[in-house]
């Protein structure tokens, strides 16, 4: 998948995404919009770990899924 298409499924991947990292707010989510960098970037802030962790979490999350950025 292509980012664009990722934006446009965006919205059905976010309930998912809220019930693998609950820190995130929506508003969070909203500023994600489907951006990988973005969701590693507020994993980190949210969480207080650093981006290896965030990219690992983000790559097993993506493989559980069948989801690709």
């Amino acid at each position: 998948m292509n980012e664009d298409t990722i934006a446009g499924n965006w919205k059905q991947f976010k309930g998912k995404v809220k019930e693998q990292w609950g820190k995130l707010t929506d508003d969070d989510l909203d500023v994600i919009a489907g951006k990988r960098d973005q969701m590693v970037g507020k994993m980190q802030e949210r969480y207080g770990i650093a981006r290896d962790e965030a990219e690992k979490q983000v790559s097993n999350w993506e493989s559980s899924n069948k989801y690709r950025w």
